[in-house]
């Protein structure tokens, strides 16, 4: 059986589009939603732009790690896209194709869908391989399951806390 490689999920936040494309572009903002970011190196305030590098940073129970980011999409109100190109503890120096986050926002009845994706990028590691170490660091699941619950957990809080501020 082939492992999964991309995992979605959906909410309606009852707020401007824009508001919340701007705060979601904007990954200094992203540790007040996410169960696992803890901030990120960018300078907080704005919105990033195609090509800018980032580095953020994670917690998952005790493990520490950095990843640097280049964003590949962002397209105000609509679309916000970025690679995670190193990871490392400490410092971000493993360089590779790890995974892929968007966050697309679209205009439905009373608000906006917010829609976040994490795609899978370790496509040249076999099934069991990539099984091995995704059990290894999330402690028992593979990394769709895995990111199928923070997704799930990151648009809760995000539909909670922004709605509050609508």
């Amino acid at each position: 059986m082939s492992r999964t490689m991309q995992v979605s999920d959906s909410v309606l936040v009852e707020a401007d589009r824009m508001a919340i494309w701007s705060q979601v572009a904007d990954p200094t903002q992203m540790p007040r939603w996410s169960p696992e970011n803890t901030g990120a190196s960018s300078e907080p305030g704005r919105p990033l732009e195609v090509g800018e590098v980032f580095d953020g940073t994670n917690r998952r129970g005790r493990a520490r790690w950095v990843t640097e980011c280049v964003v590949a999409e962002s397209d105000p109100g609509r679309r916000f896209v970025f690679h995670v190109r190193k990871i490392g503890v400490g410092s971000p120096r493993l360089r590779g194709r790890i995974a892929t986050w968007a966050y697309d926002f679209a205009d439905a009845d009373g608000g906006t869908l917010v829609t976040e994706t994490w795609t899978d990028r370790r496509t040249s590691w076999p099934d069991w391989a990539a099984g091995i170490f995704d059990r290894a660091a999330t402690g028992g699941a593979l990394f769709a399951d895995f990111q199928r619950r923070n997704i799930r957990r990151t648009l809760a809080r995000l539909k909670v806390e922004l709605e509050q501020q609508a």
